[in-house]
């Protein structure tokens, strides 16, 4: 042991002392090199690369080096852009580089994807983003229904489609939604709810809300959170909505409704009816819930069921609620996974109207806080919400 210690220390003088050689004393600080993620549409065959800027915190008088690559992620080199790799030489004085990656532009409705871009082997500079993620955001025509995941239809019988929102516009319609903004939640959760487009928008037949990690109003992350309140309200009925979920440690969306009283009785007097939750590091399992007042106590009850094979994220499916004023029940894909009586009159709540509300938090008691392996951005694609009432 003691000579294999002696061994490493040696190679270790020799590669401390070979490093700084390369620096002499007048310039003893290595400057930083680091470079930002990209996320842009696909665009058209030819116009879709996505360009890197690599940067050194300062000039420097020595010659530096770095490498660069690209990795997979749900972006597949050779189908949906270039693998690139080579070597980046700045000499004395320069600060920027550009790597173009070549993406490959396709006519297919599909998600956005992403691919890494990554730094390594620095020669007299430090790196201090390893990786970055390039977004491949998605341009073209909505998904052909029924090709990524689940889909329900328009009409059952002895329903009427009493309120739609399809998503198909180019902008989230005022007239269907509020956004609720600002960074003081309940749950402890971490997140900042805005109304900026970087946080919720529509693309391609979908409402996407995204989470970030960024800094605003002394918070770590931004997301948004939507309300029909005051728009559209509903008693009974059947709740369909199609989405895809986001995922991660400390990643929590919600498609869900409060009663409509909420700001007369407070929560949870007015009733709370979770048409979907998910706790981002269990991304296989869905939980519905029913939450009311117990005599001047939060009383709830809950069921989940959970995919018998990948992840909320891979696909889309449906999320139902049939409410009338005998019970609630919930459904994943058209199969009941729970269901609660709602004649006891101490559950009087849930004979009222509701109001939908739909986003994704960040942190909170329930699914905790992200740590080093939760990615960012994370988005909620919602395709289409429909009330039908008999």
């Amino acid at each position: 042991m003691n000579h294999l210690f002696k061994t490493y220390t040696f190679v270790a003088l020799l590669l401390l002392t070979a490093c700084g050689s390369k620096e002499d004393d007048t310039n003893p600080t290595f400057p930083q090199v680091s470079t930002s993620a990209v996320s842009k549409f696909e665009g058209n065959a030819g116009s879709g690369n996505f360009d890197f800027k690599v940067r050194l915190s300062q000039a420097s008088t020595k010659d530096v080096s770095v490498d660069y690559s690209t990795k997979d992620k749900s972006a597949k080199a050779g189908e949906d852009y270039t693998a690139s790799a080579g070597h980046l030489n700045f000499a004395p004085g320069e600060t920027e580089k550009t790597v173009s990656v070549v993406i490959v532009a396709d006519t297919l409705g599909e998600g956005d994807e992403e691919f890494e871009f990554l730094l390594s082997n620095p020669v007299n500079t430090l790196i201090t983003s390893l990786s970055v993620i390039g977004t491949i955001r998605n341009d073209d025509g909505p998904v052909p229904p029924g090709s990524d995941g689940y889909i329900t239809p328009e009409s059952y019988a002895g329903y009427d489609l009493v309120w739609q929102d399809e998503f198909n516009g180019t902008a989230i319609d005022p007239a269907n939604w509020i956004h609720e903004t600002g960074p003081n939640w309940f749950n402890n959760e971490l997140q900042n709810y805005t109304d900026r487009p970087v946080n919720s928008y529509i693309s391609n037949g979908k409402l996407v809300i995204v989470a970030k990690k960024e800094t605003l109003e002394g918070r770590e992350y931004t997301s948004a959170r939507m309300i029909t309140k005051g728009l559209h309200e509903f008693k009974y009925g059947r709740i369909d909505i199609r989405a895809k979920l986001p995922y991660g440690q400390g990643i929590w969306p919600a498609l869900w409704m409060l009663g409509s009283n909420i700001d007369d009785v407070s929560w949870p007097r007015c009733g709370e009816i979770d048409n979907m939750e998910l706790v981002g590091k269990e991304p296989s399992t869905l939980y519905g819930t029913a939450h009311w007042d117990n005599n001047g106590s939060h009383a709830e009850f809950g069921g989940s069921t959970t995919l018998p094979s990948g992840i909320f994220a891979d696909e889309f499916h449906v999320f139902t609620i049939i409410w009338n004023n005998q019970q609630i029940r919930w459904l994943l894909d058209d199969v009941q996974f729970h269901t609660i009586d709602i004649t006891p009159a101490g559950l009087s709540e849930f004979h009222q109207n509701f109001f939908l509300i739909f986003n994704v938090a960040v942190g909170g008691d329930w699914p905790g806080n992200p740590d080093a392996t939760t990615v960012f951005p994370q988005e909620m694609q919602v395709d289409y919400v429909r009330v039908f009432q008999q």
